[in-house]
């Protein structure tokens, strides 16, 4: 919603009309280069390693 409201300026009416693959090509097309794309199965491994969950004793 964020990125809806502040980086597009989208109206609430128009953020929730549009589907997930028009909001990420608006955001693609306002951030250009600098967006990134989703994780990858090895990049979440890796995030997973380095930030392991805590679990309550």
């Amino acid at each position: 919603m964020a990125a809806g409201f502040g980086l597009l300026g989208l109206s609430p009416q128009t953020l929730w009309a549009m589907t997930p693959r028009e909001l990420a090509a608006a955001l693609r097309g306002r951030l250009g280069p600098r967006m990134s794309g989703p994780l990858s199965r090895s990049d979440l491994a890796g995030l997973l390693k380095r930030y392991p969950d805590r679990t309550r004793s």
